[in-house]
């Protein structure tokens, strides 16, 4: 079992005109939710309002996006300059939602997503702990 990473974050919904609303983020990767599938990233905004529900993004297309453009499904995501990066959600009947994240945030995140073992230890500590071939 292998412990669930959540990391707090401010996202800043992009909209057309020149303002971008600050809203709370909840990053959150739980590899046991996934069931052998490639487990997404989950960004919650707590407090619901502008961009409920939860959305998902494949953690591999989010780690890409974090260099280049990258699109899955209705998921784009890319770089925003040197210290940003943008997560684009389209979903039939609803705007699409484009919420701009500080680059350090999400990488910070994703270091700590590839770097939990097993109940949470640290993934060096958990090799420590497997047997030798």
């Amino acid at each position: 079992m292998t412990a669930a990473v959540e990391q707090r974050a401010r996202g800043y919904i992009v909209t057309d005109g020149d303002d971008h609303l600050a809203v709370p983020v909840l990053l959150r990767y739980d590899p046991d939710a996934a069931a052998g599938a490639e487990c997404p990233v989950v960004l919650h905004f707590p407090g619901g309002g502008y961009a409920s529900p939860d959305r998902r993004v494949p953690r591999a297309l989010l780690e890409a996006g974090l260099r280049t453009t990258r699109t899955e499904g209705a998921v784009r995501v890319w770089p925003c300059g040197r210290v940003q990066t943008v997560v684009e959600f389209h979903a039939p009947g609803e705007e699409p939602l484009v919420i701009q994240f500080d680059s350090v945030v999400l990488i910070r995140f994703l270091r700590r997503t590839h770097a939990e073992g097993p109940a949470g230890e640290p993934a060096v500590a958990a090799a420590a702990h497997r047997p030798g071939p």
